[in-house]
């Protein structure tokens, strides 16, 4: 019995070396561990922002009165990777003009969609449509066009202070252009509310 307590002396006293030998961390191998967490960290960062979801600031006035100058948006980047655009969602594109700077407007026309802007009414498939989001009526006409396939057709709310598909700078946008999905209004924190 007398040997059998010694034994359990002997193991106790071993788990205490062992427990101090763990508390004192070879430094290099504590660094190489933050270094490696921090590697992932940012390389998380990257792909969920490359692939998943984005926070886009909105410059200009061309998405009055729906987005404001300085909003901060949450855009869904994922969502036409599975699924297709819709009439009406707001978008962020890459413009064709230059392929590096991003706009954010209203899809008006799917592919295969014809469009024209008539008096101030814009017409899609000779339905005119319901806008109670735009600023005022558009004063300029736009002549009937037909949608090119895998291209959208992209308005600005504020149809007269935006740059958009009627400009030929512009034009139809390609799908392949399309960033994503404004879904979310996150800034200013008073006007965080989802985006229609």
């Amino acid at each position: 019995m007398e040997e059998h307590n010694i034994v359990k002396e002997s193991t106790t006293k071993e788990v205490e070396n062992d427990s101090k030998k763990g508390s004192e961390k070879d430094p290099k191998k504590e660094v190489m561990e933050w270094i490696q967490a921090i590697v992932t960290a940012v390389v998380l960062a990257l792909l969920i922002r490359i692939f998943l979801f984005e926070i886009i600031l909105v410059v200009g006035e061309s998405m009055l009165p729906t987005l404001e100058n300085g909003d901060r948006v949450f855009v869904n980047k994922i969502g036409y990777i599975i699924g297709e655009p819709e009439l009406g969602d707001i978008v962020i594109f890459k413009t064709p003009e230059d392929g590096k700077t991003s706009y954010v407007k209203r899809i008006i026309g799917l592919p295969g969609d014809q469009v024209k802007i008539v008096d101030g009414v814009v017409y899609v498939n000779d339905e005119p449509l319901s806008e109670p989001y735009i600023a005022e009526q558009p004063y300029n006409d736009f002549a009937s066009e037909i949608v090119p396939e895998d291209k959208i057709f992209a308005l600005g709310d504020n149809r007269n202070h935006s740059k958009d598909s009627r400009d030929y700078h512009v034009g139809f946008v390609p799908m392949d252009n399309l960033v994503g999905k404004a879904m979310w209004r996150i800034w200013p924190l008073d006007s965080l509310s989802a985006i229609k």
